[in-house]
């Protein structure tokens, strides 16, 4: 539930924070919050919203990587994937 614009992730012993934040995201994908081709907020938002370490951030961008949710484009940041095809960027 948000709370000033944050949402509100709360302490539990049994599921690590960076696990709750990567289920927000998953949600935001899934519902089209985020759709595919825009950007996810970057580290540095991550951790404003969800009051999170930078490293824990990192930690979520490359869980969702590896699961083919978002891709990186180095210096430009990452975005909801799956990423275009190169048959497509060529054509």
């Amino acid at each position: 539930m948000p709370a000033y614009g944050r949402e509100v992730i709360e302490y539990r012993p049994d599921r690590p924070m960076w696990v709750q934040v990567a289920d927000v995201l998953r949600k935001r994908i899934a519902s089209g919050t985020y759709k595919r081709g825009y950007p996810v907020p970057a580290e540095s938002a991550m951790q404003q919203e969800f009051e999170i370490a930078r490293g824990t951030a990192r930690k979520i961008i490359a869980k969702l990587r590896d699961e083919g949710l978002i891709y990186t484009v180095p210096g430009l940041g990452s975005f909801v994937g799956p990423p275009p095809d190169e048959d497509e960027a060529e054509s």
